[in-house]
């Protein structure tokens, strides 16, 4: 069994703990990080909807007043996201009054670098939380859309995990295909890439595994195993039902909003180029495999939403997607042969300074990167 969803307890409860409680106060952090890693986007989204559910009855039951603690990354693979989209796609009742969130890494610096853009972003903050007290997003309207999720969830670990755990031949096309193993010769990290000295995707941390695929445009994480549910329910002829929950449930309908952001920001070719250079002959039908789950995902996501095109209701950013292109592009290409290079000859210190280069010009454009 995959557990989804981490908690971290920290409680101020006042009173007799044995008996009634008096002015009882707890914060529940919620983890997006590992969730995503182990089970894929979308059964970690719909677990932790399900988890702070229960968090809030339970505090309820009990008249404790609770905080959710959103320990969110910056890309949508470890929880990311707008900042008013994510609060109000949250369970009713989880924020009353009061919410706490993890900004990290680029992020920071993009949200709060310049005072006008701070002083927006506690503008939309504010906001959020106002309209998420005094006007709660709607629950599920019917039980079956529950259990709906619950089938897309199942599918969608399902395929995510024998992709990633299960193929033996995983981990080292992960390693040739993007410049993860790379990443640790740079001082760009505030820990160590793993946990553990072992080569598993288990012990890799989530912030290097979404950088990786990041940098290479393919994004993996944030999408894999999505189209998969997404086809199971529709080839069960519930495509009319889903669309109906895109339209009136905010929180499946910010779920299928942010997979489209992640796919309109992929780029299919650039993907290939990385595998077609460094990638063994071998394992490069595995990446041909991957590269038509995008393109199912993507077939997918636009039925459910009504989209003609990825990203047809955010213009803005499609525009601003096509500006970075001319620049991201050659970075992309550039990285590819210094990988090639440096693979050949790991101490060559120069073309190590050019990666780093091609690194953070990448994270740059791409954005949300971990």
């Amino acid at each position: 069994m995959i557990m989804a969803y981490s908690f971290h307890l920290c409680s101020n409860i006042m009173g007799n703990t044995c008996g009634n409680i008096i002015n009882a106060y707890m914060q529940v952090m919620v983890g997006y990080s590992d969730s995503g890693k182990d089970a894929g986007r979308f059964t970690a989204a719909w677990e932790l909807y399900k988890a702070q559910e229960d968090v809030v009855a339970a505090c309820n039951e009990y008249g404790i007043k609770v905080t959710l603690f959103h320990g969110r990354g910056g890309s949508i693979g470890r929880g990311g996201g707008p900042t008013y989209m994510a609060i109000q796609s949250q369970p009713p009742g989880s924020v009353m009054g009061t919410l706490r969130s993890t900004e990290q890494g680029e992020m920071v610096q993009a949200k709060f670098g310049l005072p006008q853009t701070a002083v927006r972003q506690l503008e939309i903050y504010t906001t959020a939380v106002l309209l998420a007290t005094l006007r709660p997003p709607l629950p599920p309207r019917e039980e079956k859309w529950r259990n709906l999720m619950e089938d897309i969830s199942q599918i969608s670990c399902q395929s995510y995990r024998s992709v990633v755990y299960e193929n033996p031949e995983f981990l080292t096309y992960f390693n040739e295909a993007t410049p993860q193993a790379e990443l640790g010769f740079l001082n760009i990290g505030s820990r160590p890439t793993r946990r553990k000295a072992t080569t598993g995707i288990g012990h890799l941390r989530a912030i290097p595994w979404i950088f990786a695929w990041t940098q290479t445009r393919f994004v993996l994480p944030a999408w894999l195993g999505v189209g998969a549910g997404l086809k199971g329910a529709c080839e069960k002829g519930l495509t009319e039902e889903l669309k109906v929950m895109y339209k009136e449930w905010h929180f499946f309908q910010s779920i299928i909003d942010l997979i489209e952001m992640v796919l309109g920001k992929a780029d299919i070719s650039i993907a290939k180029h990385y595998d077609e250079v460094l990638v063994s002959e071998k394992r490069q039908e595995l990446g041909r495999q991957l590269r038509n789950e995008l393109i199912t995902t993507g077939k997918f996501v636009t039925v459910i939403s009504g989209h003609d095109k990825l990203l047809q209701n955010n213009r803005t950013l499609k525009r601003l997607i096509e500006n970075r292109l001319p620049f991201l592009n050659p970075m992309n290409m550039l990285q590819v042969e210094i990988l090639k290079r440096l693979r050949r000859d790991a101490d060559n210190l120069k073309a190590r300074d050019v990666l780093l280069i091609t690194i953070n010009g990448i994270a740059a454009g791409m954005r949300n990167t971990g």
